[in-house]
């Protein structure tokens, strides 16, 4: 098998910004934040091992870590298969596998980059983030349809989507009122509720002994305001439901509106991670779509704040 990407490839896939979604200057930066982390990674796995070996011995690598991270890159951002990511760095299908499964959750564990030397990594941290500058947050939740569960397997009709009848996770998104991303939750079953998920990532309990922010969602939120102490606001409800006055329904409308337009940048920042196909359709391994979804989410994060940042240098 010949291998395509040499030196001069490998320069041209990483000057080009539509190949992997990100600019030379934000994937340089990646390498020299995860290559060491890899290979500490790496020390630790052998060094756990009962049995050693001598220094130099053992499988010799056929990819340096610059194409393991390029073929990860690929893999989220066109949903490229592991066969021709394997065609095309000239090396078996396992080798890819396996350095995207190195790779991958080191990306996800980074976190959302709001400036330099800034990351939110929990929901706790976003939260305070918004309350310290004194802006408002946006959720909303996204599906991303898997393959179905194999017939006779426990719980096979959790993944159902009630919304799109669909098998899918959900995961939610957090966005400030500008649609730049801060946070995306772990992958849940689309069974469970948007408001069910979002209590069981414990966004009740760090809004009400929280600070004071105000988060904008959707009518799949409805109910949190209460418990909240109304810092969640959702679409304004309906006082009539039948024969309700022509003043009353222009009043409601006008209300609903102006909600929708301020919470239009979440489904803006969805949008932007849909454009990584490993996030439109995953026909891999439902665990493995947690570290997908946030990996994909500090990549994207990164890539918006080096353009805040050079905008703002000019």
């Amino acid at each position: 098998m010949v291998c395509v990407v040499g030196n001069r490839t490998r320069a041209a896939v990483i000057r080009n910004q539509q190949i992997t979604g990100l600019s030379p200057e934000v994937i340089a930066e990646l390498v020299a934040e995860i290559g060491p982390l890899r290979q500490q990674r790496h020390q630790a796995a052998l060094a756990s091992r009962p049995r050693r070996r001598a220094v130099g011995a053992g499988a010799k690598h056929k990819l340096v870590f610059v194409d393991r991270l390029l073929a990860t890159l690929v893999h989220l951002r066109h949903g490229a298969t592991h066969d021709v990511l394997a065609c095309w760095f000239g090396v078996d299908r396992s080798t890819i596998t396996r350095a995207i499964g190195e790779v991958r959750p080191l990306l996800a564990q980074r976190g959302c980059t709001i400036a330099s030397g800034l990351r939110l990594r929990t929901l706790a941290e976003v939260i305070d983030h918004l309350g310290e500058n004194g802006r408002s947050g946006i959720i909303d939740g996204t599906e991303i349809r898997v393959r179905r569960p194999a017939a006779g397997r426990k719980d096979r009709d959790k993944f159902i989507s009630g919304k799109n009848k669909q098998n899918a996770v959900k995961s939610m998104v957090f966005t400030d009122a500008d649609g730049r991303l801060l946070y995306c939750s772990p992958a849940e079953p689309a069974s469970c509720a948007d408001i069910t998920h979002a209590r069981k990532l414990g966004l009740v309990r760090l809004l009400s002994g929280g600070p004071a922010v105000e988060i904008l969602a959707d009518a799949g939120y409805q109910g949190l305001g209460a418990q909240t102490g109304g810092r969640v606001v959702t679409p304004p409800h309906r006082k009539f439901k039948k024969n309700a006055p022509d003043w009353y329904e222009e009043i409601h409308e006008q209300r609903r509106k102006a909600h929708s337009a301020r919470r239009i940048r979440v489904e803006h920042g969805i949008a932007h991670l849909k454009n990584w196909r490993a996030l439109a359709r995953h026909h891999g391994r439902r665990e493995h779509m947690s570290d997908i979804i946030q990996a994909v989410a500090a990549l994207l994060s990164h890539q918006q704040s080096a353009i805040l940042t050079t905008d703002e240098r000019v």
